[in-house]
């Protein structure tokens, strides 16, 4: 039995279900996300709250269970607050822009790195800051891994694109042999 499946997802005021055979459409303020459930999993849903339930037991479906619960709860935070990631810049001469709206980048390469916003995501560029705002948590983290993945972090020196909130373990590197 799944701990994180059997609780209630509370909605908020604004936020409309709607779930048809295997669809379930969570429209909110900042936009409408649509899940298809797994055959397995049953949702159901009325004003107030979202609930979870599974149609046959077994290992898999209990996993899919808590992992239903958890993306139908991350839509209903996504359309009614959105989501955000932001990265930081570390290096001479690194520097990030927009162009419209997509994301250009140079980080130490002979050419400009662009990446492409897909629908939904925006990115804002302020400093050495990058944030990437949407409302599908899936494709907000997988937007940030790309920029991340252009340049990713070295332990020496720390240059590169990182997490605001990540630590990069540095590495001591080579030492000088004194001069005797």
């Amino acid at each position: 039995m799944s701990r994180i499946g059997n609780q209630p997802i509370v909605l908020p005021a604004g936020v409309t279900v709607v779930v048809k055979d295997r669809l379930v459409t969570v429209t909110g303020s900042k936009g409408e996300l649509r899940y298809e459930v797994h055959p397995v999993i049953a949702v159901q849903a009325d004003d107030t709250q979202i609930t979870c339930s599974v149609k046959k037991a077994g290992k898999r479906s209990a996993a899919l269970w808590g992992t239903t619960r958890a993306r139908l709860a991350n839509i209903v935070t996504g359309v009614t607050e959105g989501w955000r990631k932001q990265l930081e810049l570390r290096g001479v001469g690194y520097k990030a822009k927009l162009v419209g709206n997509d994301l250009e980048l140079a980080v130490g390469y002979s050419h400009l790195v662009t990446i492409e916003a897909p629908e939904g995501i925006s990115f804002t560029v302020e400093k050495e800051i990058i944030t990437v705002e949407g409302i599908d948590i899936v494709v907000v983290g997988q937007v940030a891994a790309d920029v991340r993945a252009v340049r990713k972090p070295e332990p020496y020196k720390g240059k590169g694109i990182r997490y605001v909130d990540e630590r990069v373990r540095r590495k001591v590197g080579k030492v000088v042999a004194a001069a005797a």
